[in-house]
């Protein structure tokens, strides 16, 4: 049996989770996209967030995702509490998220419950591109 330890880490690719790689305009600065498929609900967040620590783990300070969720349909309470977590600890280590391209039904969840005020929303990943490395985003869509 091979040892499997010293295989490198591939990028994140499975049916509801891609990450990839982004350029960083700094050397100390790690950014990743970070794209949901389908749904994100009671079935599957919990192993879809240990994906997600493992890159906060990995990178403390100065991380900036992009959560790309043009193909997202559906978000549960859970999904979203993940969220604000993964937000104040990206933010704690003076890092940023943002979100591209949610469909109506999930900007109105977000909104509901507050999220918007906290993480920028941005119509197009290429928009969300431009503005997360920016100090002060422009406002949060509505």
């Amino acid at each position: 049996m091979a040892d499997q330890t010293n295989n490198p880490v591939a990028p994140v690719n499975d049916e509801n989770l891609l990450v990839e790689d982004l350029a960083a305009p700094q050397p100390d600065m790690t950014a990743k996209t970070v794209k949901f498929i389908g749904q994100l609900d009671e079935s599957n967040i919990d192993l879809k967030s240990q994906t997600i620590y493992q890159i906060i783990a990995e990178h403390p300070k100065n991380l900036y995702l992009l959560f790309d969720f043009t193909k997202l349909e559906y978000m549960n309470s859970k999904s979203i509490g993940y969220l604000t977590d993964w937000y104040g600890k990206i933010t704690e280590g003076n890092g940023k998220i943002v979100i591209a391209s949610a469909p109506a039904n999930i900007i109105d969840i977000l909104q509901a419950v507050g999220i918007t005020e906290l993480v920028k929303c941005y119509n197009s990943v290429d928009e969300a591109k431009l503005q997360l490395f920016q100090k002060d985003a422009t406002p949060p869509q509505v």
